[in-house]
């Protein structure tokens, strides 16, 4: 038992330092950046705004799937993950990792159409496969919870 409150523990902790990074990229970092490759690429300077938005709003999924493990971990902590409420994060994840692929593939569709070369359309096509695969892991996930949750119920109906 102490071994998973230790792991929880760390887990909290790089939580933490992950969604305080994500605050500074999306505050500090990425409207630098993509205001310094305006000004050095002024043909493609009119994708700042919409390359800015996409980066936000992908970085705040980030944050919401941060925050439903944050939860998660106490109902772990707590010994509660085996019940209903877990659902409402586990479902908030999925979901939240959906939008974001969806996204990303709208990102993808954009700057394949848009770009001559295969550089970036590769690279974004292959985050989108990841991305497909952690959403589909996340769905098998919540399955295998559903699972553990009913024999969970039928274990305290019989003892």
């Amino acid at each position: 038992m102490p071994s998973k409150h230790r792991a929880l523990g760390l887990l909290r902790v790089l939580l933490v330092l992950l969604f305080a990074g994500l605050v500074v990229a999306q505050v500090a970092i990425l409207p630098g950046t993509l205001a310094y490759l305006a000004d050095e690429e002024p043909d493609l300077a009119y994708l700042q705004w919409p390359a800015l938005v996409f980066s936000i709003v992908e970085l705040l999924c980030v944050q919401v799937v941060i925050v439903c493990t944050w939860q998660l971990l106490g109902m772990v902590k707590a010994d509660r993950i085996f019940s209903e409420g877990a659902f409402v994060w586990v479902n908030t994840i999925v979901w939240t990792m959906a939008a974001a692929w969806v996204l990303l593939f709208g990102a993808f569709v954009y700057v394949t159409v848009l770009v001559s070369g295969p550089g970036l359309p590769v690279l974004l096509f292959g985050v989108m496969l990841a991305g497909g695969v952690l959403v589909l892991l996340m769905v098998v996930m919540r399955a295998l919870l559903r699972q553990a949750t009913i024999l969970r119920s039928d274990m305290d109906a019989v003892i």
